[in-house]
């Protein structure tokens, strides 16, 4: 990056500035050249004038008028001559090539009436042909030419002084913005190599740093982000650690009951056929307890895989949450918990209803299980246009304000003796989020100690990738 923006800086910044100073020379050169050809012209027409009123052509010995001429090419340090309408030389102010003939293109194109010039490089010279036209009534006539050459070695001299002065001040322009391209680049680069060193840091394990970036408003942005976003991968990583811990534990806990108890029967060899009937229930209560614990992992790491499993179909979603509530009443009434169902209205959802089923099945089974004997959990249906709205409520014993963050955690419990008294694996309600997040929808979560809970599930009436 460092190099490529001092590339691009002075692609922007350095050659504009040259070819600006290029155009600023012709430009230069052209107005001091320009400047000396219309001095020439203006006399050159005058002295035309004059031919004419003189009859020049008539009486080429005309003393005035080869003064003139004369005194023309002094002031500009040149020569003139003067060809007549059949290109003869009737006068040079060299005296070289009188009466000869001179047909060029620029005699041929002014004995057509145009004014020509042209700066010769290799002379340092500006050449000019003027007409010389006498005005009658039938119409204009082109008595002859003036061919006029003049020295531009003083024009030349200030335009090599110009170019050499540009040259100079563009040279210490264009060093100077290198040198500020330069510490910009390493300015603007070093956050990022910053960034670059914290993020393999970062890889290596080590996620307390942070960064503090300066610099523009989008780099303290990248910063803030970037510290956030560590925030989380520590905060992953800490959950991935006690994800692990508690998964052991729990496991472990099963499996341990099983032993002392497997191990106080082998201690009991004359034990009576009741004890053995109780350890035995207790043994396979602990394997229940095992298997489930295991089946809900099973469904976790489901959960955890792309949406794109969904088994989306259309679902009348007042029979799915009436049928589930069917199955559950058996296991409400051992605790003379009532269940409630009210629909506002008639939905139907493009859903996987079988994971939907297993996620709101949790939410009223947890209604039940924290409930108080002789409550109620209440479930609601509604919709709008775009979503539809699930609400199951209780009476039950409620969640402190302070634990309702994590209670969407893996194996997270409020109550760790309570729920090993219900049967509770710490899994439910993160299997409820995943399958909610699996349908783009949302759940939120309101409670107050001793007065119950409410959890809102919405969920969109469509997906965009459904597979009806």
């Amino acid at each position: 990056m460092y190099f490529s923006l001092i590339v691009m800086f002075i692609c922007i910044s350095i050659v504009p500035l040259f070819i600006m100073r290029g155009i600023l020379l012709v430009n230069v050169k052209n107005s001091l050249y320009s400047e000396r050809v219309e001095n020439i012209r203006q006399h050159s027409e005058t002295l035309a004038e004059q031919m004419v009123s003189e009859d020049y052509f008539e009486e080429t010995d005309n003393e005035y008028i080869n003064y003139q001429m004369t005194q023309l090419a002094s002031i500009y340090d040149g020569r003139i001559i003067v060809i007549d309408s059949s290109y003869t030389v009737v006068w040079d102010s060299y005296y070289r090539i009188n009466g000869k003939q001179v047909i060029s293109e620029d005699a041929l194109k002014c004995m057509r009436g145009s004014q020509v010039w042209h700066h010769n490089d290799e002379l340092d010279i500006v050449e000019l042909s003027v007409p010389v036209i006498e005005e009658t009534q039938d119409g204009s006539q082109i008595l002859g030419a003036l061919l006029l050459s003049s020295s531009t070695a003083t024009k030349t001299e200030a335009y090599i002084q110009v170019r050499t002065t540009s040259t100079i001040v563009f040279a210490i322009i264009a060093f100077l913005m290198a040198v500020l391209v330069v510490l910009f680049s390493k300015v603007f680069v070093k956050p990022f190599k910053v960034l670059v060193k914290s993020i393999n840091h970062i890889s290596e394990g080590h996620f307390e740093d942070t960064v503090h970036l300066k610099g523009f408003n989008e780099i303290v942005q990248i910063s803030d982000a970037f510290n956030k976003m560590l925030v989380q991968l520590k905060d992953q990583e800490e959950s991935r650690q006690e994800f692990v811990s508690n998964v052991s534990h729990e496991l472990k806990t099963p499996m341990t009951s099983i032993k002392v108890l497997a191990d106080s029967l082998n201690t009991q060899p004359d034990a009576p056929k009741e004890l053995y009937q109780d350890f035995m229930k207790d043994i396979v209560e602990e394997i229940d307890r095992e298997n489930q614990i295991i089946n809900d992992l099973l469904s976790l790491v489901k959960m955890d895989k792309k949406a794109g499993e969904l088994n989306i179909s259309k679902v009348n979603i007042n029979e799915m949450l009436e049928q589930l509530l069917k199955r559950l009443r058996p296991i409400a009434a051992k605790r003379n918990i009532e269940l409630a169902f009210e629909g506002f209205r008639t939905v139907h959802a493009c859903v996987d209803e079988v994971k939907l089923s297993l996620a709101f099945s949790n939410l009223v089974e947890n209604g039940i299980k924290y409930n108080v004997a002789g409550g109620w959990v209440k479930v609601s249906l509604d919709a709008d246009h775009n979503y539809f709205y699930v609400t199951v409520s209780d009476s039950g014993i409620g969640i402190p304000e302070e634990y309702q963050d994590k209670i969407f955690e893996r194996f997270y419990r409020v109550d760790k003796a309570r729920s090993r008294e219900t049967g509770g694996t710490g899994l439910g309600l993160a299997i409820t989020k995943n399958i909610v997040l699996m349908h783009e929808g949302g759940i939120k979560v309101k409670s107050r100690e001793e007065e119950g809970t409410v959890f809102t599930v919405r969920i969109p009436l469509s997906l965009d990738r459904q597979e009806v």
